[in-house]
Formats: structure tokens, sequence, C-alpha cells
């Protein structure tokens, strides 16, 4: 077989083919929303080219004044993530950019919707690197401090005492290294971060969990896409996708002083959600920790389904996270 035909991993439904070759072909979340203000909700976006070396960039989001506001009322900022398995989406497509004036509406405050290169062709950890670049670019404007990239968005409306991160699946991953690295080595300007939420994180281990076998076919495919995306990886007990294995650091380190875990209750990965929130926990952590399910409810399902009463329910507990 012509070794650009040998296909080394596929999707059912089809959202992405990876050929032995390196080629890729993408079938989902290919085409991107320009940033505008948003009629529904009167949020504001535009995006900035945060790394010219590598090109990562963010979109920036700010709502509609409310009555009484000051024009210089000062914000929290959120650092946001997306999901799509490390290899698909971007902060730029309808799915992330309709979500995001949501939550930024609802809850009122300044967010930046990181743009990191995707696997298999830029191979996990370059997502959790690019992220980075994008979170110590926010925190450098603390203080109106920001260079000549500097985003008056953020050095004016930002208050950089109420950092948040967040983000779903494969970014929610993402989300809990970044305040793990924060916690290690910190951030410019001495900016902290307030609380991370992770929704549905994409988390693994060799151990076999209950949920696992809610829908094994998604298990073993959520696997193999691991294997995929970080070939370097040594498995399922590495700790980029098992944070809470012996190898892991330990989550007393994380770098912030407040938790929200949200998880479905017919997700395969439920029950990966619950053991890092019981290890976050018992490890000594001093923070607070609050763990939110959504019951009968599959993976990222609030993208989908956002009228429903589980879906409001959820963005009602991320809001007003936000808001503590």
């Amino acid at each position: 077989m012509n070794p650009d035909d040998e296909i080394v991993y596929d999707t059912t439904p089809r959202l992405i083919r990876v050929f032995k070759s390196g080629r890729v072909e993408r079938y989902l979340c290919t085409d991107a929303t320009p940033a505008s203000v948003d009629p529904a909700t009167g949020v504001s976006s535009k995006d900035v080219l945060v790394s010219p070396e590598t090109g990562v960039s963010a979109r920036l989001y700010i709502p509609m004044l409310r009555e009484g506001d000051r024009p210089e009322q000062k914000l929290p900022v959120l650092v946001y993530f997306h999901g799509g398995g490390f290899c698909l989406g971007s902060a730029f497509i309808p799915l992330f950019h309709n979500y995001l004036n949501s939550l930024v509406a609802q809850a009122h405050v300044v967010a930046v919707s990181a743009d990191y290169r995707l696997a298999p062709e830029h191979p996990v950890p370059t997502a959790h690197d690019d992220s980075w670049t994008v979170l110590r670019w926010v925190a450098g404007h603390a203080g109106g401090v920001g260079g000549p990239a500097a985003e008056a968005w953020l050095a004016e409306r930002a208050d950089f005492e109420r950092v948040f991160l967040a983000g779903e699946s494969a970014g929610a991953n993402i989300a809990h290294h970044m305040a793990m690295r924060a916690g290690i080595g910190g951030l410019p300007c001495g900016v902290t971060i307030r609380g991370v939420a992770l929704i549905h994180p994409y988390f693994l281990g060799s151990d076999r969990v209950e949920s696992a076998e809610i829908y094994p076919a998604a298990t073993e495919n959520l696997e193999t896409l691991w294997r995929t995306m970080c070939p370097s990886s040594s498995g399922l007990d590495d700790p980029m996708i098992n944070p809470v294995t012996e190898a892991a650091p330990s989550l007393a380190g994380l770098g912030c002083g407040r938790a929200l875990v949200c998880v479905g209750g017919a997700d395969a990965l439920r029950d990966r959600g619950r053991a890092y929130y019981g290890r976050l926990r018992e490890s000594g952590w001093e923070g607070e920790a609050t763990l939110f399910e959504a019951e009968g409810k599959a993976h990222t399902f609030h993208l989908f389904e956002t009228d429903c009463e589980e879906a409001i329910a959820q963005h009602r507990a991320v809001c007003s996270f936000l808001n503590l």
C-alpha cells in the first residue's frame, strides 16, 4: 500500500483522518467566523497575533456596558482553551465563538480565547506550550504593561486580581496544565490565577472505570486519539493525560485558589473528572473545589444543546464561578 494512503487514525462519524505519510484531512471545525459585535448579546470581539514567531493568536471578547457600569470599570479576565482532541477546531469557529459570546455576556468578563497549533502536525505538548505563551502574554498586561503589542481591552479593562482559566474537553486538560505551570513557575507581573474551570476534562488512565463502559467504542477512540496526537507519550498514564497517576506532580501544587470540575452523567470520561476532583480535595491543596454533574448528559453536550435545562444550569454554575 502507498504510505500516502495508509490510515493510522480515523473516526466514525468522520471528523479527522491521519495518514502514515503525515497527511491530515479534517472534515469538521474548519470554517472560521469573523470577529464582530454579536447582535444577540452585544459582545464585541477582535483577533490578535500573540506570537509572530509561531503564529499563535487569540480572539478577545468584551461585554457591552450594563446599566450603571463605568467605561473604565475593571472586569474579571478569563483565558479560555477550546477542545477538539488537540487536533480539531480553533478559537475562530462558530461553535466556540458563539459559546464565548454567551459566556462573556452572562458572566460579564473580558475573555481571551487561545488559538493554539493543532496536532498531529504539531504534536502535544505544542498545544500546551502555545497556550502558555498566550497566558503569559495576557499576564504581561497587568498594571497597563504589555509592550508594543499591548491590547487596550486587557491593559485598561481587565482586573488582574481576578484571573480565571477554563476550557472544555482537551481545553480543560490544557487549563489544568496551565494552572500547574503557574503554580510552579509563576506568571509575569506577579499575576496569580484565582480559579480554573474544567468542563468535561479529557483525562485518561490505564485503570478501568465504570463510565468507560457507557460508550466502549468512544473510550477506545479517545485512547487511540491520545496516542496519535502525542506519539512521544508514555501511554495512558502519562501525566499529560492522567493527572492523578502516581508519576504526575501532586495536585497540591495547582496554582489557583478555586476549582470547578464539570462532568456529564453519560460521558465516558465522567469518572476521570470525578477522580480528579476527589484527588484534588485529598492532595493537601488549600483551595476550594466544586463538582457539577449534568445528569444523563454526554461529553460537551452544552455546545450542542445550548437551551436544555442541564446546559443552562451548567452555564450558570460556570458564570457564578467566574464572579466569586
